[in-house]
Protein backbone atom coordinates (compact mmCIF):
# COMPACT_ATOMS: atom_id res chain seq x y z
CA UNK A 1 0.00 0.00 0.00
CA UNK A 2 2.88 1.87 0.11
CA UNK A 3 3.31 2.76 -3.23
CA UNK A 4 1.93 5.74 -4.76
CA UNK A 5 0.68 4.40 -8.24
CA UNK A 6 -2.95 4.20 -9.02
CA UNK A 7 -4.74 1.34 -7.27
CA UNK A 8 -6.61 0.38 -10.65
CA UNK A 9 -5.59 2.31 -14.34
CA UNK A 10 -7.34 1.43 -17.67
CA UNK A 11 -6.33 2.44 -20.96
CA UNK A 12 -8.50 1.84 -24.02
CA UNK A 13 -9.38 -1.45 -22.94
CA UNK A 14 -10.99 -3.62 -25.47
CA UNK A 15 -12.61 -7.34 -25.01
CA UNK A 16 -15.30 -9.45 -27.12
CA UNK A 17 -16.58 -12.72 -27.79
CA UNK A 18 -17.05 -14.52 -30.86
CA UNK A 19 -14.58 -16.08 -33.61
CA UNK A 20 -11.18 -14.21 -34.16
CA UNK A 21 -11.91 -12.61 -30.34
CA UNK A 22 -8.38 -13.37 -29.41
CA UNK A 23 -5.83 -10.97 -29.01
CA UNK A 24 -3.35 -12.67 -31.03
CA UNK A 25 -6.09 -13.22 -33.44
CA UNK A 26 -6.15 -10.39 -36.22
CA UNK A 27 -9.24 -12.18 -37.71
CA UNK A 28 -12.28 -10.03 -38.88
CA UNK A 29 -14.74 -9.99 -35.90
CA UNK A 30 -18.24 -8.74 -36.45
CA UNK A 31 -19.60 -8.96 -32.97
CA UNK A 32 -20.16 -5.81 -30.51
CA UNK A 33 -17.27 -5.07 -27.91
CA UNK A 34 -18.55 -6.32 -24.65
CA UNK A 35 -16.02 -4.02 -22.85
CA UNK A 36 -14.56 -0.66 -24.32
CA UNK A 37 -13.32 1.78 -22.17
CA UNK A 38 -11.45 4.72 -22.63
CA UNK A 39 -10.12 5.17 -18.85
CA UNK A 40 -10.78 4.51 -15.62
CA UNK A 41 -8.48 5.42 -12.87
CA UNK A 42 -8.76 4.25 -9.17
CA UNK A 43 -6.87 5.88 -6.59
CA UNK A 44 -5.28 3.71 -3.52
CA UNK A 45 -8.21 3.24 -1.22
CA UNK A 46 -10.70 4.28 -3.43
CA UNK A 47 -14.04 2.90 -3.23
CA UNK A 48 -16.26 3.05 -6.58
CA UNK A 49 -19.14 1.22 -7.74
CA UNK A 50 -20.08 0.47 -11.26
CA UNK A 51 -23.92 0.17 -11.97
CA UNK A 52 -25.63 -1.53 -14.84
CA UNK A 53 -28.20 -4.63 -15.83
CA UNK A 54 -27.66 -8.13 -15.98
CA UNK A 55 -24.99 -9.47 -18.95
CA UNK A 56 -23.90 -5.83 -19.97
CA UNK A 57 -20.25 -6.79 -19.04
CA UNK A 58 -19.84 -5.95 -15.84
CA UNK A 59 -17.78 -9.13 -14.43
CA UNK A 60 -16.30 -9.37 -17.71
CA UNK A 61 -14.57 -6.16 -17.36
CA UNK A 62 -13.79 -7.75 -13.62
CA UNK A 63 -12.23 -10.80 -15.41
CA UNK A 64 -10.02 -8.50 -17.67
CA UNK A 65 -8.52 -7.00 -14.65
CA UNK A 66 -7.76 -9.90 -12.84
CA UNK A 67 -6.21 -11.37 -15.72
CA UNK A 68 -8.59 -13.96 -15.89
CA UNK A 69 -9.34 -13.03 -19.76
CA UNK A 70 -7.43 -11.63 -22.33
CA UNK A 71 -8.25 -8.41 -23.56
CA UNK A 72 -7.91 -7.17 -28.01
CA UNK A 73 -6.61 -4.36 -27.01
CA UNK A 74 -5.14 -1.79 -23.76
CA UNK A 75 -3.18 -1.87 -20.79
CA UNK A 76 -4.77 -3.03 -17.49
CA UNK A 77 -2.37 -1.93 -14.91
CA UNK A 78 -2.74 -2.48 -11.42
CA UNK A 79 -0.17 -1.20 -8.66
CA UNK A 80 2.13 -0.23 -11.41
CA UNK A 81 2.46 -3.56 -13.23
CA UNK A 82 0.60 -3.92 -16.53
CA UNK A 83 -1.52 -7.63 -15.83
CA UNK A 84 -1.71 -8.88 -18.94
CA UNK A 85 2.28 -8.44 -19.39
CA UNK A 86 2.68 -11.27 -17.34
CA UNK A 87 1.85 -14.30 -18.18
CA UNK A 88 1.19 -18.01 -16.54
CA UNK A 89 2.42 -18.31 -12.95
CA UNK A 90 3.88 -14.92 -12.57
CA UNK A 91 0.26 -13.62 -13.43
CA UNK A 92 -1.44 -16.14 -10.98
CA UNK A 93 1.68 -14.68 -8.14
CA UNK A 94 0.76 -11.06 -8.84
CA UNK A 95 -3.05 -11.85 -8.80
CA UNK A 96 -2.61 -13.57 -5.62
CA UNK A 97 -0.33 -11.00 -3.86
CA UNK A 98 -2.21 -7.62 -4.93
CA UNK A 99 -5.78 -8.29 -6.13
CA UNK A 100 -9.25 -9.70 -3.90
CA UNK A 101 -12.26 -10.97 -5.24
CA UNK A 102 -15.86 -11.34 -4.46
CA UNK A 103 -18.13 -13.37 -6.02
CA UNK A 104 -21.60 -12.73 -6.26
CA UNK A 105 -21.92 -17.23 -5.20
CA UNK A 106 -19.13 -16.63 -2.79
CA UNK A 107 -17.14 -19.51 -4.98
CA UNK A 108 -16.32 -21.26 -1.33
CA UNK A 109 -14.71 -24.63 -1.52
CA UNK A 110 -17.57 -27.25 -0.48
CA UNK A 111 -15.44 -29.96 2.19
CA UNK A 112 -12.81 -27.34 3.26
CA UNK A 113 -13.78 -25.38 6.49
CA UNK A 114 -13.80 -21.41 6.61
CA UNK A 115 -10.56 -21.72 7.68
CA UNK A 116 -8.72 -23.53 4.85
CA UNK A 117 -11.18 -21.36 2.80
CA UNK A 118 -9.31 -18.38 3.87
CA UNK A 119 -6.01 -20.28 4.16
CA UNK A 120 -6.30 -21.09 0.42
CA UNK A 121 -5.76 -17.47 -0.26
CA UNK A 122 -1.87 -17.50 0.76
CA UNK A 123 -1.21 -20.44 -1.98
CA UNK A 124 -0.13 -17.71 -4.20
CA UNK A 125 0.82 -14.99 -1.76
CA UNK A 126 4.25 -15.47 -0.93
CA UNK A 127 3.40 -15.63 2.92
CA UNK A 128 5.22 -18.75 4.78
CA UNK A 129 3.42 -21.14 5.26
CA UNK A 130 4.29 -21.21 8.99
CA UNK A 131 1.85 -17.58 9.37
CA UNK A 132 -1.16 -19.11 6.88
CA UNK A 133 -3.35 -20.92 9.84
CA UNK A 134 -2.43 -17.81 12.08
CA UNK A 135 -3.42 -15.40 9.95
CA UNK A 136 -6.45 -16.54 8.73
CA UNK A 137 -7.75 -17.61 11.65
CA UNK A 138 -7.04 -13.58 13.10
CA UNK A 139 -8.52 -12.33 10.11
CA UNK A 140 -12.04 -14.68 10.49
CA UNK A 141 -12.06 -13.65 14.52
CA UNK A 142 -12.18 -10.16 13.27
CA UNK A 143 -14.75 -10.36 11.34
CA UNK A 144 -17.03 -12.70 13.08
CA UNK A 145 -16.47 -15.71 12.78
CA UNK A 146 -16.00 -18.05 15.32
CA UNK A 147 -16.62 -21.75 13.80
CA UNK A 148 -13.61 -21.66 11.89
CA UNK A 149 -13.25 -25.42 11.37
CA UNK A 150 -17.09 -25.62 10.32
CA UNK A 151 -17.81 -26.67 6.67
CA UNK A 152 -19.38 -23.26 4.34
CA UNK A 153 -22.06 -25.23 3.81
CA UNK A 154 -23.21 -25.29 7.57
CA UNK A 155 -23.10 -21.40 8.17
CA UNK A 156 -25.47 -18.95 7.41
CA UNK A 157 -25.36 -17.15 4.12
CA UNK A 158 -24.24 -13.97 6.47
CA UNK A 159 -21.66 -15.98 7.90
CA UNK A 160 -20.49 -17.41 4.34
CA UNK A 161 -20.18 -14.25 3.23
CA UNK A 162 -17.32 -13.00 5.82
CA UNK A 163 -15.68 -16.24 4.80
CA UNK A 164 -15.36 -14.71 1.48
CA UNK A 165 -14.50 -11.50 1.95
CA UNK A 166 -11.55 -12.39 4.92
CA UNK A 167 -10.24 -14.52 1.81
CA UNK A 168 -10.19 -11.97 -0.53
CA UNK A 169 -8.86 -9.53 1.93
CA UNK A 170 -6.44 -12.38 3.97
CA UNK A 171 -3.08 -10.56 1.40
CA UNK A 172 -3.45 -7.72 1.71
CA UNK A 173 -4.59 -6.95 -1.51
CA UNK A 174 -3.99 -3.51 -3.11
CA UNK A 175 -6.91 -3.94 -4.92
CA UNK A 176 -10.60 -5.74 -4.50
CA UNK A 177 -13.15 -6.85 -7.01
CA UNK A 178 -16.41 -7.48 -5.87
CA UNK A 179 -18.55 -9.11 -8.76
CA UNK A 180 -22.77 -8.41 -7.70
CA UNK A 181 -21.85 -9.26 -3.92
CA UNK A 182 -25.21 -8.74 -2.55
CA UNK A 183 -27.03 -10.94 -5.61
CA UNK A 184 -27.35 -14.00 -3.49
CA UNK A 185 -28.54 -11.70 0.07
CA UNK A 186 -31.97 -10.33 1.31
CA UNK A 187 -31.84 -6.77 1.59
CA UNK A 188 -31.49 -6.61 5.34
CA UNK A 189 -28.09 -9.16 4.63
CA UNK A 190 -27.60 -6.90 1.36
CA UNK A 191 -26.83 -3.53 3.25
CA UNK A 192 -24.63 -5.55 5.85
CA UNK A 193 -22.73 -7.62 3.03
CA UNK A 194 -21.84 -4.30 1.60
CA UNK A 195 -20.75 -2.42 5.02
CA UNK A 196 -18.84 -5.06 5.69
CA UNK A 197 -16.75 -5.20 2.54
CA UNK A 198 -16.50 -1.31 2.65
CA UNK A 199 -15.49 -0.94 6.06
CA UNK A 200 -12.80 -4.37 5.72
CA UNK A 201 -11.24 -2.51 2.34
CA UNK A 202 -10.65 1.03 4.42
CA UNK A 203 -9.04 -1.23 7.12
CA UNK A 204 -7.25 -3.01 4.73
CA UNK A 205 -6.07 0.10 2.93
CA UNK A 206 -7.44 -1.54 -0.26
CA UNK A 207 -9.18 -0.15 -3.30
CA UNK A 208 -12.54 -1.04 -3.88
CA UNK A 209 -14.20 -1.63 -7.28
CA UNK A 210 -17.76 -2.94 -6.50
CA UNK A 211 -19.83 -4.04 -9.91
CA UNK A 212 -23.71 -4.11 -9.04
CA UNK A 213 -26.77 -3.85 -10.29
CA UNK A 214 -29.12 -3.75 -7.01
CA UNK A 215 -30.32 -0.09 -6.88
CA UNK A 216 -29.88 0.16 -3.12
CA UNK A 217 -26.36 -0.48 -2.99
CA UNK A 218 -25.76 3.01 -4.73
CA UNK A 219 -26.36 5.13 -1.58
CA UNK A 220 -24.03 3.43 0.17
CA UNK A 221 -21.04 4.96 -2.78
CA UNK A 222 -19.41 8.47 -2.68
CA UNK A 223 -18.40 7.55 -5.89
CA UNK A 224 -20.64 5.57 -8.59
CA UNK A 225 -20.70 5.49 -12.41
CA UNK A 226 -22.76 3.76 -14.82
CA UNK A 227 -21.09 1.34 -16.79
CA UNK A 228 -23.56 1.29 -20.25
CA UNK A 229 -25.54 4.74 -20.14
CA UNK A 230 -24.79 4.28 -24.11
CA UNK A 231 -25.95 1.64 -26.52
CA UNK A 232 -24.18 -1.57 -26.00
CA UNK A 233 -23.45 -2.18 -29.67
CA UNK A 234 -21.01 1.74 -29.17
CA UNK A 235 -18.45 2.40 -27.32
CA UNK A 236 -18.60 3.40 -23.96
CA UNK A 237 -15.98 5.42 -21.66
CA UNK A 238 -16.09 5.12 -18.25
CA UNK A 239 -15.03 8.58 -16.82
CA UNK A 240 -12.20 9.16 -13.92
CA UNK A 241 -14.33 11.86 -12.74
CA UNK A 242 -16.31 11.16 -9.23
CA UNK A 243 -19.34 12.52 -9.43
Amino acid sequence: MESQNPALLIRGLRFRYGPGSSANNGAANSHPWVVDVRALDLAPAEQLLLTGSSGCGKSTLLSLIAGLLEPQGGAVVVAGQNVHALAGARRDLFRGRHIGMIFQTFNLLHGFSALENVMAAFLFSGVPARQHRSRAAALLRHLGIERMDADPDSLSVGQQQRVAVARALACNPVLVLADEPTASLDPENSAAAIGLIQSACREKGAALLCVSHDPSVASRFERVKAFGDLNPTDSFAISATPR
